[in-house]
């Protein structure tokens, strides 16, 4: 038995991730522990892992949800969401990197403790920072990226987080240097305080330094790879499904309702922002179909038409293979789901990588990418006839999902993993 060290961000996405990876080693008997952020305190016990949680800023006098800081951090930057991400770079990007940064460093000497308690074989981060504790610890280290995989830079694709197409490099270059602009500085101090801790220095304008092995959550047919090759350390999962989201049973006042069956999330921290959800929802209340909707924290304020049903939580993972199609903020787990169970989507980003997940599969024709907050209503209701009456779209996707599924990226991620540890046996 391996005991294995998972630090994922302190959101849903790279949590869930490292969940579901986790889960499939639990079950094979390792020992799987979690260094998250102190607002999971007992949400990851319950899924039978163990805890050993960190702060990533002064404990808070009350207890917080689980991801509360990222919550506040979005619900107090949303007016900078109607900009462009050219203009997002300082109002938005920067702020999160700071903000991350911040995290890090006070909760330095805290990982050293954890993993001088737990003795990890195998070391996981699944975040976009470096915590130079988990790299100076000595054990071999995974880094997962559950972004889109333009976190991982090259000339032939195009920059990350600013949403432009892959087969039109002319605003490439601009973006580029406004990121250079914004960054350098921000990056240079960071750099600095790293290999003061003991870390090997970052790659240029990067934040993460790559691992002995490093996986990637992005399916195939929406890959980069052709563009932008990758070394022998990178490992594509085409997806990381969690299975230990909880059943779930059509509610009646759907089951009873004709027309497509539709699910629509902005995700735990895009929820937070009532106007846009109201907006989107009455929009929809407007159409034949029907809808589940995941409210999120602010779920008390959002009010449903009769022709919809939702909750502020629910488990996305046994909805969307039920659904016609999915709209969604372009989040990386939402985005893969929906490849991985072969839906076509809807896709309105608000920030950081959401825009270039929108941006594949709009120019991948997976999906429609509309503005998030510029949109004409005719222009959902549009999208919506065209992704649910596109029957050629539909099976095409519906066969792209078997095959993801047939990839099962969980038990690939593990098996590599395992891979790290001497004598583990990486037989299923």
């Amino acid at each position: 038995m391996a005991t294995i060290l998972f630090m994922p961000e302190s959101a849903y996405g790279p949590t869930n991730n490292c969940v579901g990876v986790g889960d499939i080693l639990r079950r094979r008997g390792h020992r799987v522990v979690f260094a998250a952020e102190a607002s999971w305190k007992g949400k990851l016990t319950a899924m039978g892992f163990e805890e050993d949680l960190v702060d990533l800023a002064p404990p808070a006098e009350e207890e917080q949800d689980a991801g509360q800081f990222w919550k506040d951090f979005i619900r107090d930057t949303a007016p900078e969401y109607r900009k462009s991400t050219f203009a997002q770079l300082e109002t938005v990007t920067k702020p999160i990197w700071d903000a991350l940064i911040d995290g890090t460093k006070y909760c330095e000497p805290q990982l050293k403790e954890i993993i001088a308690r737990v003795n990890p074989d195998v070391i996981v981060e699944d975040n976009v920072i470096t915590f130079p504790a988990l790299l100076t610890a000595g054990k071999p280290f995974v880094r997962i990226v559950s972004c889109n995989p333009l976190e991982v830079r090259g000339p032939g694709v195009p920059p990350v987080f600013g949403g432009l197409p892959a087969g039109d490099d002319g605003e490439w270059e601009a973006f580029r240097a406004e990121y250079d602009r914004t960054h350098r500085d921000v990056w240079a101090a960071f750099n600095e305080w790293v290999v003061e801790q003991g870390a090997p220095p970052l790659p240029d304008l990067d934040f993460i330094h790559e691992g002995d092995l490093n996986l990637y959550v992005f399916p195939e047919i929406a890959d980069y790879t052709d563009a932008r090759p990758l070394g022998p350390s990178w490992h594509r999962l085409d997806s990381s499904v969690r299975e230990t989201d909880e059943d779930f049973e059509m509610p009646a006042s759907l089951a009873g309702r004709d027309g497509a069956l539709v699910y629509f999330s902005l995700g735990s921290l895009g929820s937070a922002d009532v106007e846009l959800m109201q907006r989107v929802v009455d929009v929809l209340a407007t159409t034949p179909h029907r809808y589940i909707v995941s409210k999120g924290p602010l779920h008390e304020e959002i009010k449903l038409a009769d022709n919809m049903w939702g909750a502020e939580f629910v488990p996305q993972t046994k909805i969307i293979p039920l659904v016609d199609a999915v709209i969604t903020h372009g989040g990386n787990n939402t985005t893969t789901e929906a490849l991985h169970f072969g839906k076509p989507m809807i896709l309105l980003p608000l920030f950081w990588d959401q825009y270039d997940n929108a941006q594949r599969v709009h120019e991948l024709g997976y999906g429609v990418r509309l503005s998030t907050y510029a949109f004409a209503d005719e222009e959902l209701v549009q999208a919506l006839d065209k992704v649910l009456g596109d029957h050629e779209l539909r099976a095409r996707l519906a066969e792209a999902g078997e095959e993801i599924r047939r990839r099962d990226g969980l038990r690939k991620a593990a098996d590599l993993i395992e891979g790290l540890v001497p004598g583990a046996d990486a037989s299923a």
